[in-house]
Formats: structure tokens, sequence, C-alpha cells
């Protein structure tokens, strides 16, 4: 399958050796990825000029099965190579103002049925395993991807003692909270497009000193796959202003619900002891005040 600049790169090695039609082809797609991603063969045969047929071959000639295949690794491309006002602009060429709430809750709908069909089952479990055994576990995530983040730090807060959410706020401050990281240590990377340079270089120097590395993520071609001993996947929307991270926050739930089972007895202490204190200074708003 092709990664997220493998089609760029395809289509510069065989462009000398292709047909004009599909020349055509391949400078259409080069400047337009944003409006071909969204295209049937057919489709983008009738804007190009040329045929179908045409198209298919052009799909095949660069190594894919057939355009569907093709058709997805353009999508990844247009994952990586949108900023956010183009990505603004295609959103709201797709969806109109009547269909908003329908057609974001149904690409909500289908991520979590494309994470379930394909989240590796060994990978899960040697997640959990990784987490249990470490001495210190690292959890980096950056902009959209902090909520994430803070998200699975507060309950693995709740389960073991030495959990440190990364501040990314600069990378030097990020690079000194990590200084004692080692081979007992695990980092959990997060990161969706548009991937994070600070998410790379954290578990780049977390995987350099020896520690494990776990990383959620939506694709197995994301830049921060490079150095994870275990990769979590979990699909996210292609093309909008607002990045879909319901899917990797359902993986996250389903990893926390997994290393409490494991954990029960000292997670039954930690809440019983929480409860008291909350009690104690009247956290929660059903605790009367005398």
């Amino acid at each position: 399958m092709a990664g997220t600049n493998d089609l760029s790169s395809r289509i510069n090695r065989k462009y000398k050796s292709m047909s004009k039609g599909q020349k055509l082809l391949a400078a259409y797609i080069t400047e337009n990825y944003d409006k071909a991603v969204f295209l049937t063969a057919a489709r983008l045969g009738t804007v190009v000029g040329v045929s179908e047929s045409t198209v298919v071959r052009f799909a095949t000639t660069l190594g894919y099965k057939g355009y569907p295949q093709f058709q997805k690794a353009l999508e990844e491309l247009v994952r990586n190579k949108l900023n956010s006002i183009q990505r603004m602009e295609v959103t709201y060429g797709r969806i109109s103002q009547t269909q908003i709430l329908e057609t974001v809750l149904q690409s909500d709908t289908e991520n979590l049925k494309a994470t379930l069909e394909h989240l590796d089952q060994d990978a899960f479990e040697l997640a959990v395993d990784t987490i249990l055994n470490a001495q210190n576990i690292y959890v980096a995530g950056v902009r959209s991807c902090a909520s994430l983040a803070s998200f699975l730090a507060y309950y693995l807060n709740l389960i073991f003692d030495r959990v440190h959410l990364l501040h990314t706020n600069s990378s030097s401050e990020m690079f000194e909270q990590m200084v004692r990281i080692g081979s007992e240590d695990v980092i959990i990377g997060i990161s969706f497009p548009r991937y994070s340079m600070q998410a790379l270089k954290a578990v780049e120097f977390a995987g350099n000193r020896g520690a494990k590395v776990i990383t959620l993520t939506d694709s197995i071609h994301s830049p921060i796959n490079l150095y994870s001993s275990c990769s979590l996947i979990a699909g996210s929307d292609m093309a909008s202003i607002v990045d879909s991270l319901v899917a990797p926050l359902s993986v996250i739930n389903a990893l926390i619900v997994a290393l409490c089972m494991r954990k029960q007895e000292e997670v039954a202490g930690t809440l019983e002891m929480l409860e008291k204190i909350w009690d104690e200074y009247q956290v929660y708003e059903n605790t009367r005040l005398d």
C-alpha cells in the first residue's frame, strides 16, 4: 500500500515512460490532488479528457492493484498536504449547511468501524504488556492531539505511579522532561495529520535512548512509526477543519480499560482513597456543605 509520500515519488519515477494521457493525469493530480481525491475513475477521466480505462491503467502503471488502492494513496497524500484553509474549503465544498450534523456523525461512525476492522489485536495486547512492565510512562501529544494525551495521562495516573505528560511548549523543555528516560521506560506518542515535528522528535529522542515506543496514529506509514516498537492505528477524518479524534479516543478508552482489568486491586485502592479525598474536599457538587 502506498505511503504518505509514496504516490508523489511513484509519479516522478514513472513520468518519463508515461503515455500522453497518463502525463495529463499526472499533471492534473499533482496540481489538483485536493479535488482529484473525490473523483471516481470515470469522472477523473472526464475532467482530464481521457478515457476511464486510461485512468485505471494509470493507477496500475504506478504499481497499484487498481483505482481504489490508488485513490487510497491519494487520500493519504491529501491528508498531509492540505493546510487548514484548504481543508476548510474542501469540507465546505462537500457538505451543505443542512447536512453538517448527519455528515460529521456519519464520518465518525465510519472511522470507528474502520478502526475496529483493522486494529491489530496483537499490537494492542503488546501495548498493554509494555505499559504494565514499564518503570516510567511518558505521554506525548501536540496541538489537537494534546487533548488525547492529557486524557490518557489522567487515567494512567490513576493506575500507575510514574506517569509523565510531556509539556511541549518548546523542544528544549520537552527534552528536559525526558532527560532520564531509558530502556526500562515507555513513551506513548500520539500523532495525526497534520503530523507534528515535536511529537516526532519526542519519540525519536526516547527511542534513541532505548525506551519502548508505542504510537497511536492514523496509518502504518505515519512518520512517527519510524521509531515505534508497537503501533496502534485509528481512523481519522481525511479533510476537515476539525480533526476527527473519535476513533483514537475510543482506542485510548479500550487501552485504559484493559490496563484497569490487569491492575484491578491497585485501581480499586486508588479510587477508594480518591473518593475519601473528593468527599473531604467537596470536589463534587453532591457533597453537601456544612
